[in-house]
């Protein structure tokens, strides 16, 4: 598929009537769910009934949060956030609302840009995407256990909803987003609303209107962007008045690692914040100025950060 070019998916998917209500014939999505609600916000480790919202309307509860150089990161695990996704999805707001999975290079584009950082401020949800936001997280007393990665994001979040909701793919290089759309219509049976593959340039007008076109008529509830940071945020940030869709999720390299066209560091290299040397080793040509340039920078003004908060602690 060329650059560009759009996919409905609609035969796939059996049309709109394929969208069935929130774990209708899924008990196992809805007892999936309640386990991975069994979360350290939860009091006595109890897990919460999935369907009560965490927010409904004007009545929408805070999420704890905790600032990285003057980025509002959320203390949330993924069971929560796919908690919240819903909540969204059945609660929708007038702008489209918009998630940031982010790691220390969001955080770092952020200390070079202001505008990025105000993007990041604006999203209605900052992930930490990465073992590093997790640490932080961690010294200023949220129980944080692992990071919230997009592929992983993704993979649970249709997993545990099935087909429940419409989903649009828009990212990626030629023929990804179809490849996506369809391994997890396969895996977990989702809704496919649409597609579509963008040129690596800005959109003219003419393609403007005929992706909001396209994104009106497939009527999706969840829009994935796979476009990586920090544009897929801008990108997100500019299309939240323009499209009618209850959320959506910038998820970047996601696109490829959930489709197969990228291999995931080992397990134990995310746990232990190693993932950014395996990737640098897989693509060091494109990945060399983030991982040892732009993002140590970020690192020790971060570090500078933390010394004011040491030295209050050791002074209690």
């Amino acid at each position: 598929m060329i650059a560009g070019e759009k996919n409905s998916f609609e035969a796939l998917s059996n049309g709109r009537s394929a969208a069935k209500p929130l774990f209708d014939g899924m008990p196992e999505a809805a007892e999936s769910l309640s386990r991975a609600t069994a979360s350290p916000y939860v009091s006595g480790g109890v897990a919460r009934d999935f369907l009560t919202p965490v927010c409904s309307g004007e009545g929408e509860k805070q999420i704890p949060s905790f600032l990285v150089l003057g980025v509002r990161v959320h203390a949330v695990q993924i069971a929560e956030t796919v908690e919240r996704l819903c909540s969204w999805i059945e609660n929708p707001h007038k702008t489209t609302r918009y998630v940031a999975v982010t790691g220390m290079h969001g955080i770092a584009e952020s200390r070079q840009a202001s505008h990025f950082r105000r993007i990041l401020n604006t999203a209605d949800l900052v992930v930490p995407d990465g073992m590093p936001l997790v640490w932080l997280g961690r010294m200023q007393g949220f129980p944080l256990h692992e990071r919230v990665c997009g592929s992983d994001l993704m993979d649970n979040f249709c997993r545990v909803t099935g087909n429940a909701y419409r989903h649009f793919f828009y990212g990626g290089a030629p023929g990804v987003a179809e490849k996506l759309a369809r391994l997890l219509q396969e895996k977990h049976g989702i809704v496919v609303a649409g597609t579509y593959t963008p040129p690596f340039r800005t959109l003219t007008d003419v393609e403007e209107k005929e992706l909001a076109s396209l994104v009106a008529e497939a009527s999706p509830d969840v829009f994935w962007v796979g476009l990586s940071t920090p544009k897929q945020e801008k990108w997100m940030y500019e299309h939240r008045h323009k499209f009618k869709v209850p959320v959506m999720l910038g998820i970047g390299a996601a696109f490829d690692i959930n489709c197969g066209n990228l291999r995931r560091a080992p397990a134990w290299m995310g746990e232990h914040g190693l993932e950014w040397l395996f990737r640098l080793v897989s693509e060091p040509r494109r990945l060399w100025k983030r991982y040892l340039i732009t993002i140590p920078q970020a690192v020790w003004f971060v570090c500078m950060e933390l010394l004011p908060i040491r030295a209050k602690r050791e002074s209690v």
